[in-house]
């Protein structure tokens, strides 16, 4: 084998590695979470442990796409990287929980470098778009290998060398990821001083985390009509519509806006969108459905068929999508979308469990799997090599956005119905007024299940599985709306750009 294809194979399993890492993080953590409110204390704020995670990884990707655009993807992945370390470092030092939800902004922020350009460097990588495609597919795989592995490992690690383990694990395939980019990664100079878009950096930073803790925070911290929501949801809008029209004039901007003229990005970016509100509902709700209706005792292990089949259908979708058009397969992709839906929105306490997996199966193969990777390789064969790393943040950050937003729609939907659900119990029960709220939370019921009446259990057990079926409403709908999106992406199919064995050879391992 030749050193340009010995250093493009060690490039890939670098970015591999990377991509590891940062998926494993999440999955892992969650699983030591316990451990973690046993020694420094925080519970009532280990939601933010999560939050400010996926907070600084959402709203930095679009920048640092755009600046390893500029400025070299290499530079800005290893500027993600060690970012990430750092915040690993730290996080497995924190005496207390604010400190802990601190440094994990510093772990997000490197994720947010991660992710997107480990994609745009593939597609630089290789000349014929089909190859990229296919290993497109296997990085996707690497999403739902860390799901899998990431709450046995994060128990494993956790039980036998300490909760602080699961973050300090981070560093050694970290540096491993850093090293070998470091020296088989050859990039080229730009010979020009780019201008950085730091207006629109501000205002998209702001007005991305403004809608996201509004949607996090309403309802559960505070009202969806108090003046903190709204005021949050005023700052969103304000801060896009400015962003919008910062973008519209700068030279350089952080989100070139004619990309979306085109029908395939901007097709794939709803798609994206779509595909995240149906994830994140099922990662949400259908642990609670598990253990409160179907009484499970691992709520986790429902989504583990999910995320297994996952890597099926990303592979799987990286080499079909080298034979069919985008169309096609997108299309297929929401209409098992819509399936999965109508499955979700009928599961009741009498579902054989064999059924509910074989849903878990069909969302992880046919509905989430799929668009992992294929939707990198549509929007990057749709634009300028110039734009590459933006359009490989623009998926992951509409995925992030659309899971967020259905999640926080889906739980309006459902705790509507459980506080109509809970006032007829108390009417039917003769319970005080003030135990109202304590009903309408899954968590209380699962918690004082052996406390409640046999009769009002089951009460509310089937309440709170109609409540949750009703939610699914929502992915249905989304759905159904991203298979008629699917249908207007265009003919486009991949491509490959032919180039004789020498310029191959000459460009391996460079970009």
């Amino acid at each position: 084998m030749s050193d340009a294809k010995n250093r493009t194979a060690l490039i890939i399993v670098a970015m591999a590695l990377g991509l590891l890492m940062a998926s494993l993080d999440n999955t892992i953590v969650s699983a030591c979470i316990n451990k973690v409110i046993g020694d420094i204390g925080g519970f009532d704020n280990i939601s933010w442990v999560f939050t400010a995670y996926m907070l600084a990884a959402t709203s930095t990707m679009l920048i640092f796409g755009k600046l390893s655009d500029l400025f070299g993807r290499k530079k800005f992945y290893l500027i993600g990287i060690g970012l990430f370390l750092i915040g690993s470092a730290l996080c497995g030092m924190a005496g207390n929980i604010e400190q802990l939800i601190f440094f994990r902004v510093i772990q997000g922020i490197g994720s947010g470098s991660v992710f997107p350009i480990s994609f745009s460097i593939l597609f630089t990588l290789f000349a014929n778009p089909k190859d990229a495609a296919k290993l497109s597919g296997v990085m996707g795989a690497v999403f739902g290998l860390s799901s899998v592995a990431g709450p046995q490992l994060g128990t494993l690690i956790s039980e036998n060398l300490g909760w602080r383990w699961c973050f300090y694990v981070n560093l050694p395939i970290g540096i491993a990821s850093m090293l070998v980019l470091l020296f088989a990664l050859k990039e080229s100079r730009s010979e020009r001083k780019p201008k950085i878009d730091y207006a629109g950096a501000a205002l998209l930073i702001a007005s991305t985390v403004s809608l996201m803790l509004a949607l996090e925070l309403g309802g559960k911290n505070f009202a969806w009509g108090s003046w903190q929501i709204i005021g949050l949801f005023a700052i969103a809008a304000v801060g896009t519509t400015s962003f919008l029209m910062v973008e519209s004039r700068a030279s350089e901007p952080m989100l070139p806006l004619p990309i979306f003229r085109n029908r395939l990005v901007l097709g794939t970016s709803i798609l994206c969108f779509c595909q995240g509100v149906i994830m994140f509902s099922a990662i949400t709700y259908l642990p609670i459905y598990a253990v409160t209706v179907l009484g499970r005792a691992n709520s986790n292990g429902i989504l583990t068929p999910m995320m297994a089949s996952l890597i099926t259908g990303a592979i799987i979708s990286g080499f079909v999508g080298a034979k069919f058009k985008f169309r096609s397969i997108m299309f297929v992709n929401m209409l098992l979308g819509i399936v999965a839906a109508i499955l979700l929105m009928s599961l009741s306490p009498a579902t054989p469990f064999w059924q509910v997996i074989a849903i878990m199966i069909l969302l992880g193969a046919g509905v989430v799997g799929p668009l992992m990777s294929l939707a990198q390789s549509a929007v990057a064969m749709s634009v300028d090599k110039k734009y590459l790393g933006i359009s490989s943040s623009v998926v992951g950050f509409w995925r992030n956005i659309g899971g967020i937003m259905g999640a926080s729609i889906m739980a309006v939907i459902v705790n509507g119905n459980l506080k109509d659900s809970t006032l007829e119990a108390i009417k039917k029960f003769n319970i005080p007024q003030d135990q109202s709220a304590t009903l309408a939370n899954p968590e209380n019921v699962i918690r004082a299940a052996d406390k409640l009446p046999p009769e009002l259990l089951a009460f509310l057990k089937d309440a709170i599985g109609k409540a949750i079926n009703h939610g699914f409403v929502l992915s249905l709908c989304i759905m159904a709306f991203g298979a008629i999106v699917a249908l207007t992406v265009g003919s486009a199919r991949l491509v490959p750009q032919p180039k004789n064995a020498g310029e191959v050879q000459a460009h391996a391992g460079t970009i």
